[in-house]
């Protein structure tokens, strides 16, 4: 048989083979896999927010070009982390965006189960410490240096609300859409304007806020104002599942259709 004819069979027994539907869900990657994806890219964003608020002050000391210098940064380097990791574990890199996620899957839908959150969330605030250690260090700074920013004024936790809701709004309301191959650009540029729109830049991250409790930096958070940020980045998880809800609600031609086929 010439080889003309070998590629022509092995095309032709690959083809009568059973292929995954377009559009299917992938194998799911080992929990153990998807726990580093989540443990590396958090230590990478809380690097990438430290490591660019810290350049920035020592370039300038103009505050507004210091917060455009961070947000730019922090938008292209989570675009790219959600990317490259979303394929494998859904690039939460977030506990509330985890715990939403199991919220809404917990009587039988897709999402994470409830050992994988335990695994998640802790993977998530161990890469975000790591991240806040890597940028002192690349910077030169104490490896642990408590930040001294104060965070706790009640227009700032009013601005974690906002932020957070509008964040598991944008994700949930892409997925409900069937939207999600958008979310790498999405969700960066959603965190890029809530660092300008919202009173707090937009932490809506408890794993991250944690991280940022290590620097005492520009993009530093002081360790007495975690308890409220946290709080209110989850209240506002709650309220972004009810807009959810709400806004997505199906339609009653869609409800009737998946009764009628049971």
């Amino acid at each position: 048989m010439t080889a003309t004819h070998e590629s022509a069979a092995e095309s032709a027994m690959s083809a009568a083979e059973p292929q995954p539907a377009p559009g299917a869900t992938p194998p799911r990657r080992p929990l153990a896999a998807r726990a580093a994806a989540e443990l590396v890219g958090t230590a990478a964003l809380v690097a990438v927010v430290i490591g660019s608020g810290i350049q920035a002050t020592e370039l300038t000391r103009d505050v507004g070009v210091q917060l455009l210098a961070n947000s730019l940064a922090t938008v292209f380097g989570l675009g790219v982390l959600i990317l490259l990791l979303g394929p494998v574990s859904g690039a939460h890199f977030n506990p509330v965006v985890t715990l939403a996620e199991w919220w809404t899957g917990r009587r039988g839908g897709a999402g994470v189960t409830l050992r994988e959150t335990a695994v998640y969330v802790p993977a998530q605030i161990a890469g975000a410490i790591t991240g806040a250690l890597l940028a002192d260090a690349m910077f030169g700074k104490p490896l642990v240096e408590w930040s001294t920013h104060d965070r706790s004024a009640g227009h700032l936790l009013l601005g974690e609300v906002v932020a957070t809701a509008g964040l598991i709004l944008l994700i949930f309301g892409l997925a409900r859409a069937d939207q999600l191959r958008f979310a790498p650009v999405a969700v960066a540029s959603y965190i890029g304007a809530a660092y300008w729109f919202t009173s707090s830049t937009s932490f809506a991250n408890p794993a991250v806020t944690i991280g940022r409790a290590f620097s005492d930096t520009f993009a530093g958070i002081a360790p007495g104002s975690l308890a409220g940020f946290i709080g209110m980045q989850l209240i506002g998880a709650l309220v972004g599942l009810a807009l959810v809800a709400l806004i997505f609600m199906p339609g009653r031609d869609t409800a009737e259709g998946r009764t009628q086929s049971r």
